[in-house]
């Protein structure tokens, strides 16, 4: 005897996949592995800050060292990006949703600059984190995306 609720719960997650899947551009899985790259560069930013804790001998819950200079370096790096992350993930999203590919590459430019920010910062430089400015491209350019995305919703284009 068959549990015909959950066939049926099985098929409409079926028909509803298909029909996602039907709707979404197919360049949309730019715009996922784009994410998956953010993730990927967060996590990276994240383990070097959890290595110069160890190294810099950096106690939980303190966010910098009085004593190591270098210590905040990493950590300002990190903490830097997670100040602009959540932004960029609205603006990313939104752009995404209407132009997936000039998004996708938008926000891999913005991601890497992140990679170049932090090396540059890794120096014990601050002023070298400017390596990685070139990710205003990425970062104002899904902005610029998003308010022309809202005025044509609005009918001004």
């Amino acid at each position: 005897m068959h549990f015909f609720p959950l066939y049926s719960c099985t098929q409409s997650i079926n028909c509803f996949k298909m029909n996602m899947l039907a709707k979404v551009p197919s360049c949309y899985g730019y715009v996922i592995l784009t994410y998956l790259y953010s993730w990927i560069m967060l996590q990276y930013l994240a383990a070097k800050v959890v290595g110069a804790r160890k190294k810099y001998q950096v106690k939980y819950p303190a966010m910098y060292s009085d004593k190591d200079q270098m210590f905040n370096c990493i950590q300002r790096a990190h903490q830097n990006t997670l100040e602009v992350y959540p932004l960029w993930l609205v603006f990313q999203t939104i752009a995404a949703f209407v132009y997936p590919l000039s998004a996708s590459v938008l926000g891999a430019i913005w991601v890497t600059s992140r990679f170049f920010y932090a090396w540059g910062y890794y120096t014990g430089d601050p002023g070298k984190r400017m390596n990685g400015a070139f990710g205003y491209i990425g970062y104002f350019g899904v902005i610029l995306m998003s308010i022309y995305i809202s005025l044509q919703l609005l009918g001004v284009f």
